[in-house]
């Protein structure tokens, strides 16, 4: 069955199409983002004072300490100065990511605690005394004790750091989620149901979609990889394939641009797999410019917009 085009060849309604869409994702990100600040501040600030808590007020930050309570690293490595990212306090310290990861999680690593683990933990800590915004923390250089006027003040300073990092996650899931819930609430009005597993694209029911589906692709002669799918849905018996959907949400023209190539791979991986009969769309919302449509277009992916979902009709859905 061959189907219709959504927007692909419209080259006449992009440059209006994408000032809509950039003006739809504004609207919700003015009225989603202060909220989820303010989730995110909150959430930093009992980050922040439990870190306190932990190391009666960072006087006593030891290995036990950390394996205690071992996401209080996320913490302590943005109260250095400059504020550490993971990947650099995993290079001056010579750690292994995934150790820092697994912390910062709450978790300990599942091997148990041997000593490459307690020295490791032990190099962090090193480096981030050593790192200390000492301005901040006036009490760790002074005979001193600290006030709560200086906890008070330290704890909002290192929350407000903390809120950077933690604010962006949250923005990132939440527009997930919304473009999920626009899509399903379209194809439920439309008679489709939801399905949980999908065992094989062929065998997928007719008027039915699933979210995050591992597509199976062979590159080469005998390497197999798993492509996440956000969205796939089939349209009736008729279809040999669902259609393959990527949600994209983005608040800037230029991360969308660099990363225009990604989705452009996984269509020739997924049309080596499967041949010409497999469709992969995008569902976009915000941030994309016509260089950046133009690029899709030219490698034979087409597009539903989020301000106007109703496209979803021109592909026989």
């Amino acid at each position: 069955m061959k189907l219709f085009e959504a927007n692909i060849r419209q080259i006449q309604n992009w440059k209006k199409d994408s000032w809509e869409s950039v003006e739809y994702y504004n609207n919700w990100f003015i009225s989603f983002a202060p909220s989820a600040f303010l989730e995110a501040r909150n959430g930093s600030l009992e980050k922040v004072l439990l870190t306190f808590s932990k190391t009666n007020d960072l006087m006593n930050i030891t290995v036990d300490t950390i394996l205690q309570a071992p996401q209080i690293i996320e913490v302590l490595r943005i109260m250095t100065a400059p504020p550490l990212a993971q990947d650099r306090l995993v290079g001056l310290s010579y750690v292994k990511k995934s150790l820092l990861k697994t912390l910062e999680n709450g978790k300990l690593p599942r091997t148990g605690i041997n000593k490459e683990i307690i020295d490791s933990v032990f190099r962090m800590v090193k480096i981030i005394e050593k790192m200390f915004d000492n301005e901040l923390f006036p009490w760790l250089h002074s005979k001193n004790s600290i006030t709560p006027q200086q906890r008070k003040r330290s704890a909002a300073i290192v929350a407000d750091r903390l809120t950077g990092v933690l604010s962006d996650p949250i923005i990132r899931n939440a527009q997930e989620a919304r473009q999920l819930k626009a899509i399903s609430d379209y194809l439920m009005s439309k008679g489709y149901n939801f399905v949980e597993r999908v065992d094989s694209l062929t065998t997928m029911p007719p008027k039915s979609y699933s979210f995050h589906v591992n597509v199976p692709t062979v590159i080469g002669q005998d390497r197999k990889v798993n492509i996440p799918i956000d969205v796939i849905i089939k349209i009736n018996e008729h279809c040999r394939y669902p259609l393959l959907f990527e949600c994209k949400s983005a608040g800037d023209f230029t991360n969308t641009n660099k990363r225009r190539k990604e989705e452009a791979t996984k269509f020739i991986q997924l049309r080596n797999t499967y041949g010409n009969d497999i469709k992969f769309c995008l569902f976009l919302c915000g941030y994309f410019d016509t260089g950046y449509l133009g690029y899709e277009a030219a490698e034979g992916i087409d597009w539903i917009w989020e301000h106007r979902i109703s496209d979803f009709e021109k592909l026989g859905i």
